[in-house]
């Protein structure tokens, strides 16, 4: 099958609840006849609550705001140095379900890691992905109508400390840890390399496009 085309759009550094907002229009007014689309953005200081989110997991966000997203999960952080690329699928289209989508970006974030020297692995009883018991990578989706939207947060170099106030995605028995930690790291090298290996994962071709 011919790959499918998908436009990316790079948002730059934005506030969430805006681009949640936009995500939840988009795929509210999108048509069988609508490109993908995956949107990438490193978001100001923001704690996100999941549809499953439970209050005792914050412990004091101080100024940093708490949003309650539509996403599934819990609790997690966003801050600038932290890749989010949002996922706006047409899944009967691309021809996934949930957990293959799900599957494809933990292996993508995989390939990402591997790329710059960093060995992870996923864990079957809570998504996302890990290095060295420490969680590097979450997820959280939203499937409306057969099309998903929310997507994946990589840490690559960023203030970890925000996460100390949270048990991070609902889980006590693991830390925070980003590529930095590693080694140096240019965010937009290791942007470039997700936006790739997302569009292996899914047969895609790449078209670049402004803000949506």
């Amino acid at each position: 099958m011919a790959a499918l085309p998908v436009e990316i759009r790079e948002l730059g550094l934005t506030l969430y609840a805006p681009v949640f907002i936009d995500m939840q229009t988009f795929t509210r007014n999108r048509t069988d006849k609508s490109a993908d689309e995956i949107w990438l953005t490193e978001h100001r200081p923001v704690f996100t609550q999941g549809q499953a989110g439970k209050a005792e997991h914050i412990f004091g966000p101080g100024e940093i705001p708490v949003v309650q997203s539509d996403r599934g999960g819990q609790v997690t952080y966003h801050g600038p140095g932290q890749i989010t690329a949002y996922l706006l699928f047409d899944l009967r289209r691309l021809g996934v379900g949930v957990r293959d989508l799900v599957c494809g970006m933990e292996r993508a974030m995989l390939r990402t890691l591997s790329a710059f020297g960093v060995e992870g692995y996923g864990r079957p009883d809570a998504p996302g992905v890990y290095v060295d018991r420490n969680k590097i990578g979450s997820l959280g989706l939203r499937v409306r109508r057969g099309c998903s939207y929310h997507g994946l947060s990589l840490n690559v170099d960023m203030d970890l400390e925000p996460f100390s106030r949270i048990n991070p995605c609902g889980l006590t028995d693991v830390g925070v840890t980003q590529i930095a930690d590693f080694g140096p790291v240019v965010i937009k090298e290791v942007q470039g390399v997700l936006v790739e290996a997302l569009a292996a994962q899914f047969e895609l071709t790449l078209h670049r496009s402004g803000k949506p």
